[in-house]
């Protein structure tokens, strides 16, 4: 029984730390290892992902906008659309609105959108999907409606388009931070490091919903438990094509100003998490690239088991607590960080406070994620997180 607690307890807890330190390192060092042997004269990629001969004319592209109940903001987003540094006769720019129980409809009208669709309510994706069948682009590119593109922001999006090889680019969105404790937007940072060496190694395993485009003819009808952040880098994977990171294709999008606020927000997106993983077949190795199955190993699957990981870490560590001074050190340090993000109301908001707790919420955001899909369905509603408009 402890022997095979031992090995739990051990397997676990490198999963863990892999998932979120040695996944990073191991990126670098895969990345320095192509490098050297192109510079020692080793076989060359025929030329760099995401660089072909741009087209004559610019593309035409669709820029489609979800939104429900977004007339506080629809008419900056479509203003913000129609400033980017792109040939107007060349932009379609589309508002789906998901039924709406306000003016967004109107509002989007009035500033000049091109198209704007007036749907019965069927949730983010079914807009989505609906709207794409009436696009006109040869490219498909899409934002929240809360979000803010810099002027050359689609300019930067769509080049690398002019490779064939590639089916979905997202760019570089940045978090405002209004206030508050919320440290997603340090966290993004994080992720967006990891995605630039994804993009280089074997492409992305997620977007984002911020600024992102698909070719056209990639564009694939999700399900209402979908996510396009999520399904269409594996998906486009198995047909051969690349999904890339950008980051010269700038966005800005406010934050969620708390932790507890962030947490809610992660644990409604976790709902159909799990129809995409097992129901989209994001687990079936076949048609995957060696090394973008490895990329989505790590960065994905371990990091989506990482709660049960815990769970099974804390229970193992329970039973070898008889094994030696070194089992009890790791439960301490377990307890500790539960107890800090369980008490952190009361106790100083400074730096390690927050981590704790933005640690825990968001693995518990997973979990109660897979409990609220057990228990209502697979979701697909829109709710927005406070203080983001």
């Amino acid at each position: 029984m402890t022997t095979l607690a031992a090995i739990v307890f051990w397997l676990c807890a490198l999963a863990i730390v892999y998932a979120q330190v040695g996944y990073p390192l191991a990126l670098r060092v895969l990345l320095a290892a192509r490098r050297t042997r192109e510079s020692l004269g080793g076989p060359r990629a025929p030329r760099p992902l995401g660089i072909g001969t741009p087209p004559a004319a610019p593309p035409l592209v669709s820029l489609i906008v979800p939104a429900y109940d977004e007339e506080e903001v629809i008419a900056d987003k479509v203003a913000d659309a129609l400033r980017l540094h792109w040939p107007r006769e060349r932009l379609q720019v589309i508002v789906a609105d998901d039924g709406s129980t306000d003016a967004t409809a109107e509002r989007a009208r009035e500033a000049g959108a091109d198209l704007v669709l007036e749907l019965p309510p069927g949730g983010k994706v079914a807009a989505l999907n609906e709207a794409v069948a009436e696009a006109d682009g040869e490219l498909l590119a899409f934002s929240d409606a809360n979000a803010a593109w810099a002027p050359d922001a689609l300019t930067r999006l769509v080049a690398p388009f002019a490779d064939e090889r590639v089916g979905y680019v997202c760019g570089q969105v940045r978090f405002l931070a209004p206030g508050g404790d919320n440290l997603e937007g340090a966290y993004w940072r994080y992720e967006m490091a990891v995605r630039e060496m994804e993009s280089e190694l074997a492409g992305i395993t997620a977007g984002n919903g911020a600024i992102y485009a698909v070719r056209r003819s990639a564009y694939e009808d999700l399900p209402p438990s979908g996510s396009h952040d999520l399904s269409f880098p594996f998906r486009l994977a198995k047909r051969g094509l690349r999904s890339l990171y950008e980051p010269a294709a700038r966005a800005e999008e406010k934050m969620v100003p708390t932790i507890e606020g962030e947490f809610a927000r992660k644990r409604r997106m976790m709902i159909g998490l799990w129809d995409i993983v097992v129901g989209e077949g994001m687990l079936i190795p076949r048609g995957y690239p060696p090394l973008f199955a490895f990329e989505l190993f790590s960065h994905r699957l371990l990091r989506y088991a990482t709660p049960f990981l815990h769970v099974l870490v804390f229970l193992a560590n329970l039973v070898l607590l008889g094994s030696g001074w070194f089992y009890y050190l790791t439960l301490l340090a377990q307890v500790v960080v539960l107890g800090i993000a369980l008490l952190s109301a009361r106790l100083p908001d400074d730096l390690p406070v927050r981590l704790c707790r933005y640690y825990v919420l968001t693995q518990a955001s997973i979990a109660l994620g897979l409990w609220d899909r057990l228990r209502h369905g697979s979701g697909g509603r829109w709710e927005k997180a406070e203080g983001t408009r």
